[in-house]
């Protein structure tokens, strides 16, 4: 018998610091695909990085989104809590033979191109100082994108053996973000542009831990001056807690939608979450069933 999934969308920012205005971007408009949909909206804190994170950024980060009126649904996950979750997915991947270890350094594989070319595949390493990689035999070289259309990536990029454990003794955000989307049930993924080559791997990973697959939208990056992608790495302000209706209509006019300035932040995201249904994206969302 199928099963049905009903939408389930998330905005899963890495608390190395406070959102700024990309962030907005992204969390509206996963957001605003959620109600249009009359689905679920949750928050997950992507700090399997740990390295990364900033103490107390992720209570600065909920707090942004509260006075921007966005409410998520449920509870909010924290990868940093989910390490055995994640062995056990590894273990899994292993157990098909998938992955394999590698003791190459950062140096080592730029020695020999901007891509990893598969030097350790066949050595058998057992060393515990090594990463694991994913066996990758069979990429996607293409897939359909709610915003951005048929999506095309490069078949070096596409087929490279990417890393699921580091060497350092952290899971990678390849890994994390999989396991995490299908344990809570997501059918949707809204985020920045800058993740479309990586669904490429990530799709790969879907199809080894369950039937279904997501559908994506790739929203438009926000720059700055000099062309760089607004983000904390590029010192990009954070949101003011004061200005969240100003910040949330340039945010919307960002995304092609008409703010009206006469209604209140609640009003104002009901008529985005309209004139978002009214919109035409590239693809069309269709219900998948298993």
């Amino acid at each position: 018998m199928a099963a049905s999934f009903s939408y389930c969308g998330r905005f899963a920012p890495t608390p190395s610091g406070p959102l700024h205005f990309g962030s907005l971007i992204a969390a509206l408009a996963s957001y605003l695909d959620a109600r249009a949909n009359s689905g679920t909206w949750l928050v997950r804190i992507e700090d399997v990085d740990t390295p990364r994170a900033v103490a107390g950024a992720d209570q600065v980060i909920l707090e942004q989104l509260k006075h921007h009126e966005l409410h998520w649904d449920g509870e909010i996950w924290y990868q940093s809590a989910r390490t055995e979750v994640y062995q056990q997915a590894l273990e899994q991947l292993q157990h098909l033979q998938l992955t394999y270890r590698c003791t190459c350094t950062r140096k080592q594989i730029k020695a020999f191109g901007p891509y990893y070319t598969g030097t350790c595949r066949h050595k058998h390493i057992r060393s515990p100082n090594s990463a694991v990689r994913f066996r990758n035999d069979d990429p996607i070289l293409s897939f359909n994108d709610g915003w951005q259309g048929h999506v095309d990536i490069e078949p070096n990029f596409a087929g490279e053996d990417f890393v699921l454990f580091r060497r350092d003794g952290l899971f990678t955000y390849q890994l994390a973000v999989v396991v995490d989307d299908i344990e809570q049930g997501v059918t949707d993924i809204v985020r920045g542009e800058d993740l479309l080559t990586a669904t490429s791997w990530q799709l790969n990973l879907w199809r080894y831990f369950t039937d279904r697959t997501p559908h994506f939208k790739h929203v438009p990056l926000a720059l700055d001056e000099q062309g760089r992608k607004l983000s904390k790495q590029n010192h990009a302000p954070a949101l003011s807690n004061t200005d969240a209706k100003e910040q949330l209509q340039a945010a919307m006019r960002f995304l092609g939608l008409t703010p009206n300035s006469r209604l209140n932040i609640p009003q104002m995201l009901t008529d985005a979450v309209a004139q978002w249904q009214a919109r035409s994206f590239p693809e069309a969302r269709q219900q998948d069933t298993i």
